[in-house]
Parts: structure tokens; sequence; C-alpha cells
């Protein structure tokens, strides 16, 4: 689904999306024809774009990558999922595989090094937690062969987008500073807020 489906559903148009958001029509008009990527827009932008059309904060970001998606796809033929979704993916298969399958089905693939070897760095960081992880939880020695990557850490940290919303709704950063505390060590290391992999539907 695209924003734009979602303006038809919700029968809006981006002027009156614009109105109640208080985004700027520019900025919606821009959004909506995929000049701005939503991804790229600040927190706050998100939380009322998707409050005004009564969408959880993903599902927006979920739209707009399916709308650009189109024409990246044409243009190298892989999709790269907003990155909840790929936290959410990665979730489900250790839920659905069990610990110690996906931990040996992610080694025996190298997902870790063929996601860092594309640039994909917080995907590539969050798997690799996740392993790290999981070897923990399993009382499983970890694999060195990712040690060079252990040594690296993500700028900024990347926090859920509903710890961003939280945070805009509070209009204070104590929901990223309480999440960012609370974050599973294995991810923090790697500046991931992670609170609770096991909890997925």
């Amino acid at each position: 689904m695209r924003i734009n489906d979602l303006l038809e559903q919700k029968n809006m148009t981006k002027y009156r999306l614009a109105k109640s958001s208080g985004v700027s029509q520019t900025t919606v008009i821009d959004i909506c024809s995929g000049k701005v990527r939503v991804e790229k827009c600040t927190g706050d932008t998100l939380y009322k774009l998707a409050k005004a059309l009564d969408v959880p904060m993903e599902t927006l970001v979920e739209a707009a990558v399916s709308f650009s998606s189109d024409n990246e796809r044409k243009r190298d033929k892989e999709y790269r999922p907003a990155f909840d979704t790929f936290k959410s993916n990665v979730c489900h298969a250790v839920k659905d595989m069990g610990d110690l399958d996906f931990l040996l089905e992610t080694l025996e693939t190298n997902q870790i090094r063929k996601l860092h070897q594309k640039k994909w760095y917080p995907e590539s960081l969050y798997l690799l937690a996740m392993i790290d992880y999981l070897s923990r939880e399993n009382d499983v020695p970890a694999c060195a062969e990712y040690n060079d990557l252990r040594a690296t850490r993500l700028l900024d940290p990347v926090f859920p987008s509903s710890v961003i919303a939280m945070s805009v709704f509070a209009g204070s950063d104590q929901p990223k500073i309480d999440s960012y505390e609370q974050s599973i060590p294995e991810f923090k290391r790697f500046n991931i807020v992670e609170g609770d992999v096991r909890n997925v539907f």
C-alpha cells in the first residue's frame, strides 16, 4: 500500500493531510510524490502524519517504502525494508525456527557478512547482536568469525519508531533515555536500542 492509497482509503486530500497534521503542504506533496523519503523525515513529522492518518508510524514508513521500492526495484532489483520491519522479521524468524536453528542457519548462510558488504550496517549489526544474544541465552560459545564487526558501532543510537513516537508525544527525550538504559547489552554494544526480542505476535 502506498501513501496515496492511505489518503484515498481515508478519503483525505494532501491539502487536508497538511492541515490536519500541521506538516507543510509542500512537504506532504513531496512525500506523496516520492521526492522526499519518509525514512528521512524527523520523528516529529512522522508522528504528526501518522496521527492525522490514524495509522501506526510503522504503517506510514512501510507505505513509503512500498512507494519508493517500485522504482528502486527497477533500478537495482533489491528491496531494503525499513529497519523496524527488518527487526520484526528477524524476531519472527527466531520465534518460528527456534534459537539454535536460527543460529545455525544465520551462520551457515553468512548473512551478517553479506549485509555488511552491502553496507547495510544497522541490519548487519542487529543480526550479529541477535546471534550473540541467542548464544548467551543458550550457553553456546560466540562465533569468533565476526570479531572484526564486534569492534564497530553505529555512530548514532538507533531507536524503535515506537520509542521515537513516545518521545515526540511526551515532548521529552526521557523515553529514549529509559529505553537506551534498558536495552539488551548485545544490541546496546552496537548502539542499537532493543528491549525485547521475544515479544512478537
